[in-house]
């Protein structure tokens, strides 16, 4: 408990000191908190990065120079020993939206001079009082579809900028009860079992209700969308995804954990599939897809009740020999 604890205190330390830092600090900033050999996996383009100086210089200071008067509004915050390589390793989990100005260009993307909300999660893990390692999740699309510039065709569930938790509950700052984590992760243990390998053999619906509240909420990133209800969201997501899809792999995370009543992972990738009907207005493939995820969960009871999802659907595009923001002309 003091080690998880220690671990949030040192992420957001890093987080007041790298808003509160100039525009050309980041790297100086981030070099205070993380470890010598960090490393930093980024949505398409950035992809894989190590070293503050890097992830300063190549992420940070592009975006802070492009977004003024950045802050973060964070919605979820926990913290937790991942459950997939025994509690060995600390990890500490930051959602929410990256808010500021638009007002020069960031990969090409034309500003649009107004406020604009880049949604994002991170996974930190933390060891010997340093971040050794961040998974950063940052929904670029989100941000190309507020400056008018959608690179995707219509998608099959709503486009918001999503809000946190219904009951504003998700800012898990101070010590929790170890039994409410443990509850939240055998549920999200269960759902994987169940959707993770689309092979429960019952009715889509019905096997959602094994895990899921009628009233779900599920907040998919920019290109798919959000959904309302099991019904909804098996119409609107689920199905016509796995419709879409043959040969999903095996499950593969690296982080999976949970605190009170939120919990999440991330894969690198999560899983690869072929979309052998089609996926996102491109034909029908043979080529597997990488599919890097980040899902953060609510639970409500014996069930969940939120999902938010983040996908590097231009990195999955890539791979299927699209590259979104070089056909626009932004990289």
């Amino acid at each position: 408990m003091q080690d998880i604890q220690a671990a949030k205190d040192l992420v957001l330390a890093c987080q007041e000191a790298l808003e509160a830092a100039p525009a050309d600090a980041a790297a100086d900033t981030l070099a205070r908190f993380t470890a010598p050999d960090y490393l930093w996996r980024g949505m398409h383009p950035f992809d894989r990065i190590t070293g503050a100086e890097a992830v300063g210089s190549r992420f940070w200071d592009g975006l802070r120079g492009s977004l003024t008067h950045i802050q973060r509004r964070m919605d979820v915050f926990f913290a937790g020993a991942n459950s997939l390589d025994g509690g060995a390793s600390v990890w500490v989990v930051s959602m929410g939206h990256l808010m500021g100005l638009f007002d020069a260009p960031w990969l090409g993307i034309r500003p649009s001079g107004r406020l604009t909300m880049l949604r994002y999660c991170d996974f930190h893990r933390v060891e010997g009082g340093k971040i050794k390692e961040t998974a950063a999740f940052f929904d670029i699309p989100h941000l190309m579809m507020q400056a008018g510039q959608n690179p995707f065709p219509p998608q099959t569930a709503a486009h918001l900028v999503q809000p946190g938790p219904r009951p504003h509950d998700g800012l898990l700052t101070g010590p929790q009860d170890p039994g409410a984590g443990d509850k939240t992760l055998a549920v999200i243990n269960a759902m994987i079992n169940d959707l993770g390998t689309w092979k429960s053999g019952l009715p889509l619906e019905e096997e959602l209700a094994q895990t899921w509240h009628d009233d779900m909420l599920w907040w998919g990133p920019a290109g798919i969308g959000a959904s309302y209800t099991i019904a909804r969201y098996a119409r609107q997501h689920s199905g016509p995804f796995r419709a879409g899809f043959t040969e999903r792999s095996r499950t593969r995370h690296l982080a999976r954990l949970a605190e009170g009543h939120y919990g999440g992972f991330f894969g690198w990738p999560n899983f690869t599939a072929i979309p052998t009907g089609g996926f996102m207005g491109l034909p029908a493939s043979t080529t597997a897809g990488e599919f890097r995820v980040i899902d953060i969960y609510r639970r409500r009871g014996d069930k969940l009740a939120e999902n938010w999802v983040f996908i590097d659907l231009l990195h999955y595009l890539k791979t299927q020999g699209l590259d979104v923001l070089a056909r626009n002309g932004t990289v």
